[in-house]
């Protein structure tokens, strides 16, 4: 019987008390791999965990905020001294702020870069040393087509996500090379809680997050790059890199942001 790539394999997912963080956990110990949690919610991610550990796969829950660098660097030490080892890291922990330009301020830039671009990098910082010293690892940066796309209203969400696709690339280009892998998944939108009060058109309907649990297990197996997903987004982004304004054209024939209830 062949093995499975993943069996064994010591990962670190955040945002791990729900929606694509629960689903990647679950799609992860499902293919083999131990569980370390990370998130605010810790009756959340015990539930998580409960599924983890019903597939027979260890989970071991610490409360993170990923704002915080000294509660993730906690996180990774927890798992380095449990497990002996970090194989996997899926940095996913994010939150979805929106507000219209004409009324955006610095403090709300600041409160999305927090969670949805310095946590991810407080994440990548406090596990790197753990894989360059194996000489092994792979990396998922859960991003979002806002970070290739920016929509109207998206402004403090897309920013931080633009910048976590640049660390991704930058990682991917340096580290490949010493044996530790980097994929930026960019999902469109996703049925999760960040579509409480968003009314999306029928020409994007949000997909399950187990979906995106998927693309993430093969990306880690594959090695691949980028995934934007579904492939109907895969439109605009080619159109956009062409010509933008015609991007910007059909976002606003389609209303593709979507509408505020």
């Amino acid at each position: 019987m062949k093995t499975s790539f993943f069996q064994d394999r010591i990962a670190i997912v955040t945002g791990a008390s729900k929606s694509i963080g629960r689903a990647t956990c679950l799609e992860l110990a499902q293919r083999g791999a131990h569980l370390c949690l990370g998130s605010r919610d810790i009756a959340g991610m015990e539930e998580t965990a409960s599924g983890v550990r019903a597939l027979g796969r260890e989970a071991l829950v610490v409360q993170t905020d990923v704002t915080s660098q000294e509660q993730v660097q906690a996180l990774v030490d927890r798992a380095i001294e449990h497990f002996q080892r970090v194989d996997i890291l899926v940095a996913n922990a994010g939150i979805y702020v929106r507000k219209p330009f004409d009324r955006l301020d610095i403090a709300t830039l600041q409160y999305s870069m927090a969670t949805n671009f310095f946590g991810a990098a407080h994440c990548v910082l406090a596990t790197l040393p753990h894989m360059l010293a194996q000489g092994s690892g792979n990396i998922v940066l859960v991003s979002s087509f806002d970070g290739k796309k920016a929509l109207p209203g998206d402004a403090p969400y897309a920013c931080a996500k633009f910048a976590l696709n640049a660390l991704g690339e930058t990682m991917r280009q340096e580290l490949s090379p010493r044996g530790i892998y980097t994929s930026i998944i960019l999902p469109g939108r996703v049925d999760t809680d960040f579509m409480a009060g968003l009314r999306v058109p029928r020409i994007q309907p949000p997909i399950p997050a187990e979906s995106v649990a998927r693309a993430i297990a093969r990306a880690i197996q594959h090695r691949r790059a980028e995934v934007i997903m579904p492939t109907r987004v895969l439109g605009l982004y080619y159109l956009n890199a062409i010509h933008p304004r015609l991007g910007d054209l059909v976002v606003r024939l389609f209303h593709i942001q979507g509408w505020e209830e």
